[in-house]
């Protein structure tokens, strides 16, 4: 990504957790989500990367349920404002990095989180195949994405193909429920469990 991308991405931030499904702010969203991602993550305590993190609202989150959790975002300004979410909170931390090669330590996350990023990337085969290489053996990558309604994203056939290209079996889940989004939606949005093969 470019500079020019963080400075678009650093404009966004203010008005970011505006969105129900960004901020959280809304209760039913944001036990929707608390509950999603309690069914999806292994036992706690987990390592998780949460890349391309934005404000930090889901990081957050898993840190409340006492996960731990390394947030990474190309923008300084979403960092600046995911840090000041978590003050002192414990087991979470966010710094400025570039989602698609993190410089996080390798075989150490037990899980690779990303949500509304994948889509964005300039080769999400790529980055797919660095996220792999950030897991535990048997550690998985959760992928929440999305084809929407103005032709941007990814459809759930072609991440599940991405994800599978990666080596790792992959496993579909919609998401049609409006409680995720604070409203009814008309496009395709869900996500995309992937585990190593047995």
């Amino acid at each position: 990504m470019s500079s020019r991308d963080s400075d678009m991405w650093d404009a966004e931030a203010p008005a970011f957790d505006e969105e129900p499904d960004h901020g959280l702010h809304d209760p039913v969203v944001r036990d929707a989500w608390r509950s999603l991602l309690r069914s999806l993550l292994p036992p706690i305590p987990s390592r998780v990367a949460d890349l391309g993190c934005g404000t930090g609202s889901l990081s957050l989150l898993l840190a409340e349920d006492a996960h731990r959790v390394d947030g990474v975002d190309f923008s300084a300004e979403m960092v600046r404002r995911a840090q000041a979410k978590a003050g002192t909170f414990p087991g979470v931390t966010f710094a400025i990095g570039d989602a698609s090669a993190p410089a996080l330590p390798a075989a150490t996350y037990d899980v690779v989180l990303c949500r509304h990023v994948l889509w964005a990337l300039p080769s999400p085969a790529t980055a797919l195949s660095r996220w792999v290489d950030l897991l535990v053996p048997d550690g998985r990558m959760i992928l929440v994405e999305g084809s929407w309604s103005t032709g941007a994203g990814l459809t759930g056939a072609e991440t599940v193909a991405l994800v599978e290209g990666a080596g790792l079996e992959a496993t579909l889940q919609p998401l049609p429920d409006e409680a995720y989004w604070g409203g009814r939606i008309d496009d395709e949005r869900y996500v995309v469990v992937g585990r190593r093969r047995a």
